[in-house]
């Protein structure tokens, strides 16, 4: 058993030290480390043991261990919690107690005076009563210890009260290893792996090799500062990519109607525009076919809507149908399942058997206005929607877009009529209903192209090639290699445009493929019937824009591989250039044809199902070998 002693000495052989008015003791305690030799002390305490230990070790009765010495701060703790062994706190409990607010460092600095702490400079002893190590050992102290040992320095303040121990700082012994490049650590880039469902995000890298940037991702300014840390990167790609945080103050300052002007903080202005899309561009798919009225539609629509040759699908797909099919909601399924469920359908009107359907990406829709549609009929007997023409209209941020199909007379002759149908169109089209002019000092009142910004016109517009049948083939067999301008010589269309009595202030892409009409339904070969029809170019896509160069034309073709119909879909894809707008503009609020869309993606899912099961239960699909 060891006994404390005032001055907080531990003694092996449980004495209490002689009275300390000893001369011979207290110039043994009093004395500094240069002085006295750890083990001469040890043995000068031993022979401080009275000569009749037996009698003293009867006589003696056990006394309670004198309490140490409190300082003035520590006089209202008691006893009992004075010799209480320290319980460390936990994480939560230091950051509750104010005392336990220092730094990571304040740990390392333990109280002279706590039980198995270091015992203090002017009394050196054991660590505690079960340490098994020599006592010259302990006294020595640590390496860090000495040096203030040696030095002379009394461990306590000017009034007697132990001071904590402060350990030397470490001095690194060497310079810090260089940083590398990329610092991302292996958490960090599994964390932050982009799926396959994100793989926009790879054509960033293709960015400084001048290759064209995706238009639809988001915020590409995000790389410009910060080009060594990848993982990061791709962490705020990933956070970045639709939705930004936003600051208090940012909404504080957030006003309404501002748009192109000031742009700060404007839903249609040009920072959200040039968010989602930098090169402030949008990329816009039309297709243009005459179905024939047939009731069997094509079995699969991809080579229509998203053929193998295009690198990036588009932000719009707009497919204008004349002679559709008789059941409409039939042919929008189709649509929103070969589409999938990255697209909506934003608006669909029709007028008789002509439709017209604009999809949309669904992250797209915010931006868009209300959307509004008119019919004409050019038929003298207005209840006969066989040819006429369907208008949607909307504006996309500040750009107002206007969408015309259609069906203009047949014969081969009746080149006058096709013009009174054209001119009839543009003058009873009335749109828009509601929505702002973007321009109106541009706009003419007799002529609805004029009062958008950007306008496609497709369909069938019925305008054939003068000339006999044998002669036309005779060109065809001579364009094989695709310069069809000697087959364009003789198309009426062509020679009214260049006139000027027909589609004034719009373009056409120069062409490249076969005359789209006549064929025979599942063939390549043109009309074999009694009435030799000759091949003729009757389905077009045309443009007009009020600022020049704002129309990009990146494909302009046919899709020979839908034969279902007598005529070929006609194919073209644009990127127009978008200008901020203003929050005047009454928006959509995201609505879409719900119900299309979940019956789409459930007809999608099924027909995959489908052909898992067919590729399970096929005989060549088997890894079974059956011997007969």
């Amino acid at each position: 058993m060891t006994e404390i002693g005032e001055e907080g000495a531990l003694h092996p052989q449980g004495w209490k030290a002689a009275d300390r008015g000893d001369a011979a003791h207290g110039k043994t305690l009093g004395s500094s480390p240069k002085d006295v030799n750890p083990t001469q002390k040890h043995n000068a305490d031993l022979k401080l043991v009275p000569k009749n230990a037996e009698e003293e070790i009867a006589s003696f009765k056990p006394r309670p261990p004198v309490q140490p010495r409190l300082s003035k701060l520590s006089k209202s703790v008691s006893a009992e919690e004075t010799l209480r062994p320290r319980r460390l706190k936990n994480s939560q409990e230091s950051l509750s107690d104010r005392a336990e607010t220092g730094s990571s460092t304040d740990s390392l600095k333990e109280d002279q005076t706590c039980p198995g702490g270091f015992a203090s400079a002017r009394t050196p002893g054991l660590w505690d009563g079960q340490d098994s190590r020599p006592l010259a050992a302990i006294a020595t102290g640590p390496p860090v210890l000495q040096q203030s040992e040696q030095d002379g320095s009394d461990r306590s303040d000017h009034r007697g009260r132990p001071t904590k121990v402060r350990l030397s700082p470490v001095q690194p012994t060497g310079p810090q290893p260089a940083l590398n490049k990329n610092f991302e650590s292996a958490t960090l880039r599994a964390a932050n792996r982009i799926g396959r469902d994100c793989l926009d995000y790879a054509v960033l890298a293709k960015e400084k090799f001048g290759e064209r940037l995706h238009r639809n991702l988001s915020d590409s300014r995000l790389l410009e500062d910060m080009q060594s840390d990848s993982g990061s990167v791709s962490s705020m790609k990933s956070i970045y990519s639709v939705l930004s945080p936003i600051r208090p103050q940012d909404v504080r300052n957030r006003s309404f109607l501002e748009g192109s002007l000031l742009g700060s903080g404007a839903l249609l202005g040009a920072e959200e525009l040039d968010r989602y899309f930098p090169d402030r561009r949008v990329g816009i798919y039309v297709v243009t076919w005459n179905m024939q009225g047939g009731k069997f539609l094509p079995a699969n629509l991809n080579d229509l809507l998203l053929p193998t040759d295009s690198e990036f699908a588009q932000d719009f797909y707009v497919i204008g149908v004349q002679e559709g099919c008789p059941d409409r909601r039939e042919w929008e399924t189709c649509l929103q399942e070969t589409l999938g469920p990255h697209y909506v359908m934003l608006y669909t009107a029709a007028h008789g058997v002509l439709y017209l359907t604009v999809f949309t990406r669904r992250d797209l829709m915010w931006f868009c206005s209300e959307v509004e549609h008119s019919t004409v009929t050019t038929r003298i007997i207005s209840q006969i929607k066989t040819k006429g023409a369907v208008g949607i209209a909307f504006t996309f941020f500040g750009t107002s877009f206007l969408f015309i199909t259609s069906h203009f007379t047949s014969g081969d002759a009746k080149v006058y009529e096709r013009i009174l149908d054209y001119n009839k169109i543009i003058e009873a089209l009335a749109l828009p209903k509601g929505l702002p002019d973007t321009n109106p000092y541009r706009s003419t009142p007799s002529d609805v192209t004029t009062r958008f910004d950007q306008v496609f016109w497709f369909g069938d517009f019925n305008f054939r090639l003068g000339g006999e049948r044998a002669d036309v083939e005779s060109i065809m067999s001579r364009s094989a290699g695709g310069d069809m301008s000697p087959l364009l010589e003789h198309d009426q269309l062509s020679k009214e445009m260049s006139d000027g009595s027909i589609f004034k202030g719009f373009q056409e892409s120069p062409i490249h493929f076969f005359p789209t009409y006549k064929f025979d339904i599942g063939c390549d070969n043109y009309d074999t019937t009694s009435k030799q029809r000759t091949p003729s170019y009757t389905d077009r896509i045309l443009y007009r824009s009020r600022q020049a160069n704002d129309i990009k034309v990146l494909k302009y073709t046919s899709c020979s591989s839908v034969k279902t119909s007598d005529h070929r879909p006609v194919v073209a894809v644009f990127q127009v250039r978008l200008k901020p707008g203003r929050d005047n503009i009454p928006l959509c609020g995201g609505q879409f044809d719900r119900s299309l869309y979940l019956e789409g993606i459930k007809r999608r899912m099924t027909a995959r199902e489908l052909k898992k099961r067919q590729a399970l239960t096929s005989p060549n699909s088997s890894t079974i070998c059956a011997i007969s």
